[in-house]
């Protein structure tokens, strides 16, 4: 596996565009996006487990759950489109008749995503305007996956994209792709949306279980704040256009083409974690030696999420109390007298808990671990077999700032 710098336009056939339509006014940032695939792609998509869903992830379910091939992502910025009623509905199906119309296709070919506030009514002209200004910029270049990375972002920081290439029978075989996510991260499958595009020739069937199977272990771990969003949706397209002969769950490049959708499905989740609102560190949580992988993904789940672990990360606190209360509140079953706690980075590694309680370690290491701005805690539970691996981030003033502000 080779990793690439690109993003949604990596992989054959994929053409993208970002810019700014005027969702968000007084704002120059872009704020819409369009990603198309010359030929009809396979679609599968994850989304939200919140009852409360946006009007584009209804739309989005029909179209994966109907349509065996898709052509085209339409997204916008600055509203969500969620909790809109009827007429919210009406107006995401208007957005895909609108891009169909400028693509010579039809709307059920045409998936659509949203971000932004809730309760709002979205402006029909200005998506107009926006998918008719979109359409020629389309383009199957590096910039065209930045542009659009950039487009679908709200209060992120950085652009997140991610992309491979594989050897399949001897084809060559590209995954990419983009997403957002910056606050209300807790998908359960923030807003976080995700567009992965593949060149790859298989089955509509086979691209959803997988999908399903790999969002569990990528975007699922993934906490910044323990909201989950009305709109958390990803989308994979797979196009065909490499030529490899077909994947099947039964032959070897099964396995070699989910090793490469994982890490890119990972890499994304990573990137969405990493920029969490106000942060300043990557926080990773591993548990390793579970009864179970439904033990482990709880235990590291409950403590990523918990908001005194994360603000003791935050203050480069080696406050190991909080990560085994955040275990023992989360549900799972362990011993409490079997648990090691290790912290890490790349200033080093530092055990500072053993059989349960806490070892002779130093806190002068243990802050300069944790100054650092990618962390990681590592249990062991010596009860099993079974690890999972969580992704959050601290949890700093500026996160209550941000979202204080939101509206204003």
């Amino acid at each position: 596996m080779k990793i690439l710098d690109g993003g949604v336009t990596a992989p054959k056939g994929f053409l993208a565009a970002g810019l700014r339509a005027g969702m968000k006014p007084g704002k120059t940032n872009k704020d819409m996006a369009m990603i198309l695939s010359e030929t009809p792609a396979a679609a599968a998509g994850t989304f939200t487990r919140n009852i409360v869903k946006a009007a584009p992830v209804l739309w989005g379910q029909k179209l994966v759950n109907e349509q065996k091939t898709v052509r085209a992502v339409v997204v916008n910025t600055g509203i969500a489109n969620a909790c809109t009623g009827e007429k919210g509905y009406e107006n995401t199906v208007k957005t895909a008749e609108l891009a169909a119309e400028e693509l010579g296709i039809t709307k059920e070919e045409v998936l659509v995503g949203s971000t932004g506030v809730i309760g709002q009514q979205l402006p029909m002209d200005v998506i107009e305007t926006g998918v008719k200004l979109l359409v020629p910029e389309l383009k199957h270049d590096r910039q065209s996956s930045k542009d659009a990375a950039a487009a679908i972002l709200t209060t992120d920081t950085k652009t997140k994209e991610a992309a491979v290439n594989i050897i399949i029978s001897g084809t060559e075989v590209t995954v990419g792709g983009i997403c957002k996510g910056s606050g209300m991260i807790h998908p359960n499958m923030g807003t976080m949306l995700g567009f992965i595009t593949t060149d790859v020739s298989i089955d509509k069937d086979l691209l959803l279980k997988l999908q399903r199977e790999l969002i569990e272990d990528t975007f699922n771990m993934i906490s910044v704040d323990g909201d989950t969003s009305t709109n958390d949706t990803v989308f994979v397209l797979a196009n065909g256009m490499a030529g490899n002969p077909k994947i099947t769950e039964q032959n070897e490049d099964y396995e070699t083409f989910k090793e490469a959708l994982f890490y890119v499905n990972r890499e994304l989740a990573k990137k969405i974690a990493g920029d969490g609102e106000g942060c300043t560190k990557l926080f990773e949580v591993q548990v390793h030696h579970a009864p179970n992988k439904d033990c482990a993904k709880t235990l590291s789940k409950s403590v990523v999420t918990s908001s005194l672990t994360k603000a003791a990360i935050y203050g480069k606190d080696a406050n190991w109390g909080r990560i085994l209360c955040a275990m023992g509140y989360s549900g799972a079953s362990f011993d409490p007298l079997k648990v090691d706690i290790s912290l890490e980075s790349k200033s080093g590694s530092l055990a500072i808990v053993k059989d349960g309680v806490a070892t002779d370690y130093s806190e002068e290491k243990a802050t300069l671990i944790l100054s650092e701005d990618e962390v990681k805690a590592i249990i062991d539970i010596h009860n099993g077999e079974e690890q999972a691996t969580a992704w959050g981030c601290d949890l700093t003033h500026e996160y209550v700032s941000i979202n204080a502000d939101y509206r204003s």
